[in-house]
């Protein structure tokens, strides 16, 4: 039962990692439906491993370009690579900070407020913040006044039920990125914080304080990547042609709805 339940929270990881509506809050709520025992959260961090690997080799031939053309000093890797950097280090400064201190807020009522905030915060900037349309992303018009600016709005999502992702999407519109280069971006900037997040919380963290242990983590890590990797195409399909407002909409209903549970006493 323990292994199933992490295969069903690995499934909901993947398929929430990407979208702007906080795979660790659907883990949170999840977890407590579920009745899964996950008390220092290890489990719903490192699980997130799973899901940037996914991104990883979907991307492996274009990371493999980036990185080959780095080493041989192509112009065009060398900036990509600044601007990654920039972007990445609020997030990465913050974290090391805050991170622990923002756990105590991992609980449902935190998650279901961010949800409603964040969706009214979606339906606002997708309604009068318009961007420029752009069917494949266009990672090198990003400059390092946006990166930074996408960077710091990353740094949102250590309130439990932000959405990492919809915190990089929406933040990359204000700052004047289309859609579906904004989305790309999201996932190159997964890749740092999510893993380090995983690995430093596996590293200190005890596993044995997670349901079913080490084999439960397992085979939620497996079914985050098989979900993630369902998802990261079909995002990236859907950006081109449509914008995040029905994101919006499940976000507010289905923060209403968690409210609704909590004050019936079903949720904690």
């Amino acid at each position: 039962m323990e292994i199933l339940q992490a295969i069903i929270l690995g499934i909901i990881e993947g398929l929430t990692e990407f979208l702007p509506i906080s795979s660790t809050g659907h883990l949170i709520v999840s977890q407590d439906m579920l009745g899964y025992y996950d008390t220092t959260k290890l489990f719903t961090v490192v699980v997130q491993t799973g899901a940037i690997a996914a991104v990883i080799w979907f991307y492996r031939r274009d990371l493999v370009a980036l990185v080959r053309g780095l080493l041989t000093g192509d112009k065009t890797a060398q900036r990509f690579w600044m601007v990654w950097i920039l972007a990445t280090v609020p997030a990465g400064i913050a974290g090391l900070l805050f991170d622990a201190k923002f756990e105590v807020y991992a609980v449902t009522t935190t998650v279901a407020w961010a949800l409603i905030i964040g969706g009214i915060a979606i339906w606002l900037i997708e309604t009068y913040r318009k961007p420029r349309p752009a069917k494949k992303p266009q990672l090198d018009t990003i400059s390092f006044k946006k990166a930074l600016l996408i960077g710091c709005y990353q740094v949102l999502a250590l309130v439990p039920g932000v959405s990492r992702s919809g915190a990089t999407i929406m933040g990359g519109m204000l700052a004047g990125v289309d859609r579906a280069t904004a989305t790309a971006f999201s996932f190159y900037l997964g890749m740092p914080i999510l893993l380090l997040a995983g690995l430093y919380k596996l590293l200190t963290g005890d596993v044995s304080a997670v349901s079913g242990g080490l084999p439960a983590l397992l085979a939620g890590l497996i079914a985050a990547f098989v979900s993630a990797l369902l998802v990261i195409k079909w995002l990236l399909h859907y950006v081109s042609r449509h914008d995040f407002k029905p994101f919006a909409y499940y976000r507010i209903i289905f923060g209403s709805i968690l409210l609704l549970l909590v004050w019936l006493g079903y949720l904690g």
